[in-house]
């Protein structure tokens, strides 16, 4: 199966979108795939305010992104864009990092009238980075993903959001030559 790398643009320690994207990873592991999260606030700030393309964390960040097949690139939305952490590291990365790769775009927040950031300001910069083939990606209502710790096995997603986001992660995971049977649907 591919090698998928998960990446959550989220500055919080607690954030949703990292909590989706996790919940996400584990229904691609089902399917057969290797994943490996990056959560882009653990990788040192110097580093990615000071554009320093050289600094270890940032070349192994991209050394993860040269080795994956599929990208999930996970974000809250801010101002009606994806976050600036986010930003930081898309600028640090080369030109067409994502070259022959298959792209998921996930957004969340708080208010429906974000739902168009995926396709204004996401998609056209993965786009740019030389993206294969970038599937519909999804946004995904806070008040949807629980911010409290849930049991191993279960759910952080309202159940509506959960069969949503199964569809999507499905369709990541064809793209990518995955299987979607029985297997992932038990999540």
């Amino acid at each position: 199966m591919a090698a998928i790398l998960s990446v959550s643009g989220s500055p919080s320690p607690t954030s949703r979108t990292t909590r989706l994207l996790r919940h996400l990873d584990d229904r691609l592991r089902r399917q057969g795939h290797e994943v490996t999260p990056l959560d882009v606030r653990t990788l040192p700030p110097e580093a990615l305010l000071g554009a320093d393309f050289g600094h270890p964390a940032i070349v192994a960040a991209a050394d993860l992104f040269a080795r994956a097949e599929g990208v999930v690139i996970g974000t809250p939305v801010y101002k009606a864009a994806y976050s600036g952490l986010l930003k930081s590291l898309l600028d640090l990365l080369p030109q067409y990092a994502l070259t022959g790769k298959t792209v998921l775009p996930l957004a969340t927040g708080g208010s429906t009238a974000h739902v168009l950031a995926i396709d204004y300001a996401l998609r056209p910069v993965l786009s740019s980075m030389g993206a294969a083939h970038i599937v519909p990606g999804w946004f995904t209502l806070d008040r949807d993903i629980s911010d409290l710790a849930t049991d191993v096995g279960s759910s952080p997603l309202a159940p509506a959001a959960a069969q949503a986001l199964g569809l999507v992660t499905d369709q990541f995971s064809a793209a990518l030559g995955g299987r979607t049977d029985a297997l992932a649907a038990t999540g």
